[in-house]
């Protein structure tokens, strides 16, 4: 099979590997996106995919817009392409000349959770299975016909950034599986029409924490947001990012005290909990505006809590 590559983040560098080394597949291009400036120097640094394609020895391209690349695709006679994480909306000109079609691998069960952040979202409902989804791409937001899918686990300590380094293994295969199944012929299923929800991108606005929910609602936005972009709160006027939290009963052997939302009821040498609308967190790991991570003993050490103060406005 002759197979044009799109992808961008690290999450998409296990199906670009895999595909490498499929000995019924030839990766005859990559498409990325530009190098970007970063860091304090600001130097152009190049996406994680290009980084494995030059690993691999294959062609990149790096288009500002997908379709300056319609020319060269429709040069390469392709017999499919496989698209993960790619970062831009393909036009129907580029879908047009992709031979048998566009497979997406996206990461989560289609048609619950289509769009950028189905990981995120996907946590911080509180699911507790999510899984892999490989698609024909058409104009809508995800929701082309299915060729493939693989469910996952969702583990009560998983993070959105270890639950999409697991599905970006778990997909890799079953991406394999849906370009041989879509060259070899196969019709995709369309998506059922009922089920679906939406995932955009989550900024910084929608990861505070709102301390009138339930505990284990709190803790799974603070799981959902970690590595990005991290919850937070407000503690002494000023910004205190959370990354992580347990919903407790007890502290020290007896019942947490009652609490205001956002509310310090009980300190310990090694913890700080907090009054939820529903139940109580222990503060796990902080990072006080300015500073690095600190796990909780660091932070009762170091801010010093105090019984009745508030986090949040």
């Amino acid at each position: 099979m002759r197979i044009l590559f799109l992808g961008t983040p690290d999450v998409a560098v296990p199906a670009l590997d895999a595909l490498v080394a499929a000995d019924d597949v030839e990766v005859v291009a990559v498409v990325t996106n530009p190098d970007r400036p970063k860091g304090r120097s600001k130097q152009p640094v190049p996406p994680p995919v290009k980084v494995a394609a030059e690993r691999h020895g294959l062609p990149v391209w790096q288009p500002v817009k997908a379709r300056e690349i319609v020319d060269d695709l429709a040069a390469l006679d392709v017999d499919a392409c496989a698209i993960v994480a790619y970062g831009a909306l393909l036009p129907r000109s580029v879908l047009d000349v992709g031979g048998r079609g566009f497979v997406n691998l996206h990461f989560s069960l289609l048609p619950r959770w289509r769009g950028a952040a189905p990981v995120q979202h996907a946590i911080r409902a509180g699911d507790e299975v999510t899984g892999v989804t490989c698609f024909v791409l058409d104009e809508g937001m995800d929701t082309g016909p299915v060729l493939a899918t693989a469910e996952e686990p969702i583990r009560p300590d998983d993070t959105s950034g270890s639950l999409l380094d697991r599905l970006a293994d778990v997909g890799a295969p079953v991406l394999l599986d849906a370009l041989r199944r879509l060259v070899a012929g196969e019709q995709p299923v369309p998506q059922p029409t009922d089920g679906s929800t939406l995932a955009p991108k989550v900024n910084p606005q929608d990861a505070v924490i709102d301390w009138s929910a339930a505990a284990g609602t709190v803790t799974d936005l603070v799981r959902s947001a970690d590595p990005a972009p991290g919850a937070h709160t407000t503690f002494r006027d000023k910004r205190l990012k959370i990354w992580r939290t347990t919903p407790v009963d007890e502290v020290a052997g007896e019942p947490v005290p009652s609490g205001a939302p956002g509310e310090v009821v009980a300190v310990t040498k090694r913890a700080a909990v907090v009054a939820c609308g529903g139940g109580a967190v222990q503060l796990d790991v902080v990072q006080p505006e300015g500073k690095g991570r600190v796990d909780a003993a660091a932070f009762v050490n170091g801010q010093r809590p105090e019984l009745g103060e508030r986090l949040g406005a």
